[in-house]
């Protein structure tokens, strides 16, 4: 995710937003100044590359739950400050405490990935690999790069429709909410939040219309991020925290359990299947 990226995204939207009081201004110096201030504010502190956090957990508990993790940085846990405190190990930890059973963790998240390069990630898994539940987040590089809403939804359902068939259920945390991003000025940042929140709620009909699972990252954990924002960010603010990470994951957890067949109630913000026809392993 760029700021550059982000501004050219969401530019257009900003001038008609603003009314009088951008044109009077001028758009393009807003839009310039509001750029200069962002990248001066965010830079790239955390560098490009996430730890690696691929084990298995709680390995003494035997018959392992097979964990896949695909999306973008916040699903590769860009902003944790230990492997283990990555969205996919604190996940996987969380997962195997509630189950009972070893989690073994495979994460092909890659920092920066668009919704269409999820299927090149899908690509990469060993030969003959299966997953029981595919955790994925993606979203924000979409809204920043200025990908259609229609065309995201297309590649996310492309990469649904190629995991069912093993029997592998699909839990997809929606687009977060780009609003809470303090760093950047408004009305870039009012924008942004408004782009992220209708690709979201596209991104649930589609997955919740194939059978499988979504979760509200806006409905779940947007509020803490905005509470405590010092905790829950890493030092860009762009990206969760080893805190925000655990938050996260504890968050998502109930619907990772409800796919694999835990039937407790599920909390605000988990999205079932629209039908539960789900394809039979062989």
């Amino acid at each position: 995710m760029t700021t550059r990226n982000l501004v050219r995204a969401v530019a257009p939207g900003v001038a008609i937003a603003g009314g009088a009081a951008v044109l009077a201004l001028g758009g393009r110096e807003v839009i310039r100044r509001q750029a200069a201030i962002a990248r001066r504010a965010i830079g790239k502190p955390l560098g490009e590359n996430a730890h690696r956090a691929n084990k298995t957990y709680r390995r003494k508990l035997g018959d392992p739950i097979q964990l896949l993790l695909l999306g973008d940085s916040i699903a590769a846990g860009l902003g944790a400050d230990k492997p283990k405190r990555t969205l996919g190990a604190q996940l996987a930890k969380r997962l195997a405490d509630r189950t009972n059973r070893a989690v073994r963790l495979h994460s092909a998240a890659i920092v920066g990935s668009e919704t269409s390069m999820l299927r090149s990630q899908l690509a990469s898994l060993p030969a003959g690999y299966v997953a029981d539940v595919a955790v994925i987040v993606v979203g924000g590089n979409d809204v920043t790069h200025r990908v259609r809403t229609s065309a995201s939804c297309d590649h996310l359902a492309s990469v649904v429709t190629a995991l069912q068939p093993a029997g592998t259920r699909v839990v997809v945390g929606t687009c977060p909410d780009l609003g809470t991003l303090t760093p950047l000025p408004q009305p870039l940042r009012a924008m942004a939040g408004l782009a992220s929140r209708q690709l979201a709620v596209a991104q649930r009909d589609v997955v919740t219309g194939l059978g499988e699972r979504a979760v509200s990252l806006r409905d779940v954990v947007g509020q803490f991020f905005v509470d405590e924002p010092d905790k829950m960010f890493a030092m860009d603010r762009f990206h969760p925290s080893s805190a925000g990470y655990r938050r996260t994951a504890k968050a998502m957890l109930p619907s990772v359990l409800a796919a694999l067949g835990d039937e407790s109630e599920l909390p605000f913000g988990h999205h079932a299947p629209v039908h539960t026809g789900h394809p039979v392993r062989r």
